[in-house]
C-alpha cells in the first residue's frame, strides 16, 4: 500500500485539489483533500508536485512499427489484400521497442495500437500497459479497441501500385459496401454451414455495434463517405486524423462522430494533409466533438504526445479540454475509461508526478506508476 501525500491533483474528471491519493493492489482506493491513510502504508511525499492521470494515446503505431528500424521491424501493414479485418495488431507488437521506453518517461501509460492504413480494412486495435512486463501478452488492458478502416489516399496508392482495386476512392468505398453487405448477409443464415469464415466472424462484431469502426480519413469528403457507409450498415464509428474536420465540424457535430485528431506537428506530405492545423482540434471541441489527439507514432514519436495538446492550446483549444484529449477523451473512444484516463476510486493507480504544467513543454515528468508500481525510469 503507497499513499502519495500533499500533491496538486488534477483528476481531469472531477475537479482539481491539494489533496492524497491512496494506492492498494493496484487501484486507486481512496483520493481526496483529507484521506485517512493506514499507518502501515508507505507515504511518499509529493509536495510542490503536480499529479495527473497517466497519458493515453488514442492512435499509434508504437511496437508494431519500431522506431529505428527500417522494413524489419515495419509489422503494421499486410498490404496484398485490402480486406483483413481477422488480422490483430497484438500479433505484430515488439514489447521492447523503444518507442514504449519513450512513451512511459513522458507520462503515457496507455497505447493504442492500430494496424496501419494501406488497406481498406487493416485489422483489430489493441490498448497496452507501457511498461510493466517485456511479454507483450501481460501489457494488454483491452483487444480488440476498434477495428481500423481507411479511405483516401493511402489505400488508393497502395493496390494502384498493384494494378488491382481499390485505385479509386468510388473502389475503396464499394470494395467496403461489397464486404459489410457480404458479412451482413453471412449473420442472417439460419443454418450453421460456412460459420468459420475468418474475415466475417472479425467484422462481425462491427456490424453488431460491439465494436467500433475507427476510420483514417483527412479529407472532409472522405470522412462524409465513411459516415455513409456507418448510417447505411448501422454501426459506430470514430474519424481518425481528421485534418479537414474543421470544415465540417458542425456535421461531426450532428452526427454524434468523435474524432482522434493528427498528428498535426507533422509535415503536408500528402494532397489531403495540406489543410493540417493545430486549430482543428479546438474547433471540433468548441461545436461539441469528443476529441482525442494522436501522434501518430512513429510518424510523431509518441513521447510527444503531451506536445500536441499544448500546440492545440496555443492555436485555441481550451486548456482543461487539451488535457482531456490526452487521458479521459482516448480512454472513452478505445471503451477503455473504466480502468484509465482519470483519477478515481477503483481506476487503475496509473498516476503521473510532474514538476509543473503537464502541458508547459519545460516541464518534467518526476515519477509514473503503473498500477500502483513505480516504473524505474532510468534503467527501462
Amino acid at each position: 500500500m503507497k499513499a502519495l501525500v500533499n500533491g496538486e491533483i488534477n483528476t481531469v474528471t472531477n475537479g482539481s485539489f491539494k489533496g492524497s491519493i491512496l494506492i492498494d493492489e493496484g487501484k486507486i482506493k481512496d483520493i481526496g483533500e483529507d484521506i485517512d491513510i493506514p499507518e502501515k502504508a508507505e507515504i511518499i511525499d509529493i509536495e510542490g508536485k503536480t499529479v495527473i492521470p497517466g497519458l493515453v494515446e488514442a492512435h499509434c503505431h508504437t511496437g508494431i512499427h519500431e522506431e529505428g528500424e527500417g522494413w524489419e521491424g515495419m509489422d503494421m501493414n499486410e498490404r496484398y489484400d485490402p480486406i483483413t479485418p481477422h488480422l490483430r495488431a497484438l500479433d505484430g507488437i515488439y514489447p521492447e521497442d523503444i518507442g514504449l521506453k519513450e512513451a512511459v518517461k513522458a507520462g503515457i501509460t496507455t497505447v493504442n495500437i492500430t494496424p496501419g492504413s494501406a488497406n481498406p480494412i487493416g485489422g483489430e486495435m489493441v490498448a497496452l500497459k507501457t511498461a510493466g512486463s517485456n511479454i507483450v501478452d501481460n501489457l494488454v488492458l483491452k483487444e480488440p479497441t476498434g477495428m481500423k478502416m481507411a479511405f483516401g489516399e493511402n489505400p488508393k496508392r497502395v493496390y494502384k501500385e498493384q494494378s488491382k482495386t481499390p485505385a479509386t476512392r468510388m473502389g475503396t468505398a464499394g470494395v467496403l459496401r461489397k464486404t459489410f453487405y457480404e458479412t451482413k448477409n453471412y449473420m442472417e443464415k439460419n443454418d450453421d454451414e460456412d460459420k468459420e469464415d475468418f474475415k466475417k466472424e472479425a467484422l462481425k462484431p462491427v456490424l453488431e455495434n460491439k465494436l467500433k469502426a475507427r476510420i483514417h480519413a483527412h479529407r472532409a469528403d472522405d470522412m462524409i463517405t465513411a459516415i455513409r457507409l456507418a448510417e447505411e450498415f448501422d454501426f459506430d464509428m470514430v474519424i481518425e486524423h481528421a485534418t479537414e474536420g474543421h470544415q465540417i465540424a458542425d456535421y461531426l457535430a450532428e452526427k454524434d462522430v468523435p474524432a482522434v485528431v493528427g498528428p498535426c506537428l507533422s509535415s503536408k506530405t500528402k494532397r489531403e494533409t495540406s489543410d493540417r492545423t493545430f486549430e482543428t482540434p479546438g474547433v471540433l471541441a468548441d461545436k461539441g466533438v469528443k476529441v482525442a489527439l494522436m501522434t501518430d507514432s512513429p510518424v510523431i514519436p509518441t513521447k510527444y504526445l503531451n506536445l500536441m495538446a499544448a500546440y492545440s492550446v496555443r492555436e485555441g483549444m481550451d486548456e482543461e479540454e487539451a488535457l482531456k484529449a490526452i487521458t479521459i477523451n482516448p480512454a472513452e473512444i478505445c471503451g477503455i475509461d473504466d480502468r484509465v484516463g482519470s483519477l478515481e476510486r477503483g481506476k487503475d493507480a496509473d498516476i503521473v508526478v510532474i514538476d509543473g504544467d503537464p502541458l508547459e513543454i519545460k516541464s518534467k515528468v518526476e515519477r509514473v506508476f503503473i498500477e500502483g508500481n513505480e516504473i524505474d525510469l532510468e534503467h527501462l
